[in-house]
């Protein structure tokens, strides 16, 4: 059985198990409800609403509430000096489709609805992220000066020679135009 869904302006052909975006819902994460504007409710009896078929209903979960991609928005006149640059985000909601019925007469699904919680997610990975970053730097920093002493250890001796050379160099240098 399959049914023909009017949300936010769209239609969608949705089967039991079936995961769909539609326009932002104002429902909450994990919420179940019924959507009650069926079009149509296809299989081995059709029916078609007009405009709406009654006693139908396709039960949904809501799976995930957030932005999508980020679109840019360019527009642009020819020899005009004219350009502007933007983007936007649209706002959706995952819903997944757990049940058809028609006059008492129901389909359903046997998977369960895997919901995810996007910005809850964002911030643990931001946690994560940071917490890395902090245990990384005390072992570069303790890395580093073992590593400073060894090279400065063996370089010291041999710029200590250099400069005493260069300071003798200079000084002998100014002796000779000084006269």
């Amino acid at each position: 059985m399959f049914a023909i869904v009017r949300t936010g302006g769209k239609q969608y052909k949705v089967q039991p198990g079936d995961v769909i975006r539609v326009e932002k819902l104002e429902q909450a994460l994990g919420s179940e409800f019924d959507l009650t504007d069926i079009l149509m409710v296809g299989g081995e009896s059709p029916v078609i609403g007009v405009p709406t078929v009654k006693n139908a209903a396709v039960t949904v979960v809501v799976t995930k509430q957030t932005k999508d991609r980020k679109v840019i928005v360019f527009k642009k006149k020819r020899r005009q000096g004219y350009r502007r640059f933007k983007t936007h985000r649209q706002h959706f909601t995952e819903l997944f489709v757990k049940a058809i019925s028609l006059n008492g007469k129901t389909e359903k699904t046997d998977v369960e609805a895997k919901v995810v919680d996007v910005d809850k997610a964002r911030q643990e990975r931001i946690a994560a992220r940071s917490v890395k970053a902090k245990d990384a730097v005390p072992a570069e920093k303790a890395a580093k000066p073992a590593k400073a002493v060894a090279k400065k250890a063996a370089a010291k001796p041999a710029k200590k020679k250099a400069g005493a050379a260069k300071a003798k160099k200079a000084t002998a240098k100014k002796k000779t135009t000084q006269k």
